[in-house]
């Protein structure tokens, strides 16, 4: 066998049968895309979102099945933000296909995906999610005889930096600035408030701090070891079959033994507004 070389510089092709481009599927999309439209998957979300959409003004946006199906890729695929999504879409012609754009449209992008987020009510997102469990339950994946519930970090869209005291929202440098001036510093350097604030104990006390705009996120340190602010992601999963049942986010205060409850009783609400007789 001889040795294979890089090809170089080429012409691109001007014409490409499309048959040669489907030929590329990944079969579980494909099989995926198929069960969703077989299901009226589409139809269902843009109903289910529908109040959130001028009925004539302005130009069309980004459809809201197109919307959840970017959000079943970035489950699937394990990216967690906005900007890994839309360049996955962009980048895979079996995620182009899924999303019903093929290769002469370009898929959204993250921007458009991230203020479509912000539209839509969490009754909505909840209203999909249902829509899908009893699908999976249809499907024969949905048996919950044993529900096991794990918890992880969720970090907060909130900078640590703008933290201020519960009592009076006091902003951590100002603060800084009075307990530097109280001990004797009468202009601190920013080099005086560093050491000074790296000497005082307990100085990331959820009692004492909050963030003006998200006062239920709670300092913590993150499993890789930097200190953010954050909440707590408890999620149900069916342990026969590993489908996702319930999904909650809750405060970090009192830890698994006061959040546990918690999970496993929204799983008996969905059951119970969505028939789904577990």
């Amino acid at each position: 066998m001889a040795v294979g070389r890089m090809p170089g510089e080429r012409q691109e092709e001007l014409f490409i049968a499309a048959s040669a481009v489907r030929a590329l599927d990944n079969p579980f999309y494909a099989a995926l895309d198929k069960l969703l439209r077989k299901s009226g998957f589409d139809e269902f979300a843009e109903e289910a979102c529908r109040e959130f959409y001028a009925a004539r003004m302005g130009r069309p946006g980004l459809p809201p099945g197109v919307y959840f199906r970017m959000l079943m890729v970035g489950y699937l695929e394990g990216i967690g933000s906005e900007r890994g999504i839309a360049w996955r879409c962009r980048d895979s012609i079996s995620l182009r296909e899924f999303l019903g754009y093929g290769l002469a449209k370009t898929p959204p992008e993250h921007s458009t995906l991230s203020k479509t987020r912000k539209r839509l009510s969490l009754e909505a997102h909840g209203a999909v999610f249902g829509w899908v469990l009893e699908v999976l339950r249809e499907s024969g994946l949905l048996r919950g005889k044993t529900v096991g519930v794990d918890s992880t970090t969720l970090e907060a869209n909130a900078a640590l930096r703008a933290i201020v005291r519960r009592d009076d929202e006091t902003e951590y440098d100002a603060w800084l600035e009075q307990l530097a001036r109280s001990s004797g510093i009468e202009t601190p350097t920013r080099a005086d408030l560093a050491k000074l604030d790296r000497k005082r104990p307990g100085k990331g006390s959820n009692k004492d701090w909050k963030h003006p705009h998200d006062p239920e996120a709670r300092i913590t340190k993150m499993k890789d070891g930097r200190t953010r602010l954050a909440h707590k992601l408890e999620q149900a999963v069916d342990m026969e079959t590993g489908a996702v049942v319930a999904v909650t986010v809750q405060t970090m205060d009192g830890g698994d033994c006061a959040s546990l409850p918690v999970t496993p009783r929204a799983v008996q609400i969905r059951e119970q507004r969505e028939g789904a007789g577990m």
